[in-house]
């Protein structure tokens, strides 16, 4: 049974997490180059890898008991406030081109671009974690797969709008607030039992 509270939850949570990350500047520079539904089918199935990743590892963490579970949770969830509001800005990579525009070439580069470039990143590991804190594997992976999904969509297609709106700087400081409250909430549970 799928709970659209999780889902929603955590699609919130990575999504905003993941916008100010170097993926969506990543789609957006492929999409600009590239038809778009090709891009965005190599980028959505390295999502899909590392989402299955991240839930198998926070599935194991749920072996855990109860209280250290939590701190742990607590103390990663800090952590990844901490990157968000510490991080420096990121220049832009130059991405290589594939020689033809061929649906396997372009959408080969889109997957191989973000499944070495997000392997390990902040939003993998907060997947884990969200796994382990809600211990509802099926609900956290299409939370995360579809946040991760709209931001790859919305740097593909529309990027440079929103960044016109919305200051990146606003967006990490929504997103490291809100990994701060879960862990805040992580913590008081390790704590209070």
């Amino acid at each position: 049974m799928i709970s659209l509270t999780v889902t929603a939850l955590v699609f919130g949570v990575i999504f905003l997490a993941e916008l100010p990350d170097k993926t969506a500047l990543a789609s957006l520079m492929l999409g600009t180059r590239y038809r778009a539904s090709y891009v965005f089918a190599g980028v959505a199935a390295a999502f899909v890898v590392h989402v299955a990743l991240a839930i198998a590892a926070g599935s194991l963490l749920t072996l855990l008991p109860h209280r250290l579970l939590q701190a742990i949770v607590g103390a990663a969830f800090l952590i990844g406030a901490a990157m968000l509001l510490f991080q420096k800005e990121e220049d832009e990579e130059e991405i290589r081109k594939p020689a033809d525009q061929s649906f396997w070439k372009v959408s080969g580069a889109g997957f191989m671009l973000i499944l070495v470039a997000e392997f390990g990143d902040l939003t993998q590991i907060m997947t884990a974690n969200l796994a382990a804190r809600y211990d509802d594997p099926v609900s956290v992976g299409l939370g995360a797969v579809l946040g991760l999904w709209a931001v790859a969509a919305l740097g593909i297609v529309g990027g440079r709008t929103l960044m016109r709106y919305v200051p990146l700087t606003l967006i990490t400081r929504i997103a490291a607030l809100v990994m701060l409250a879960l862990a805040g909430f992580s913590l008081y549970e390790a704590v209070a039992g």
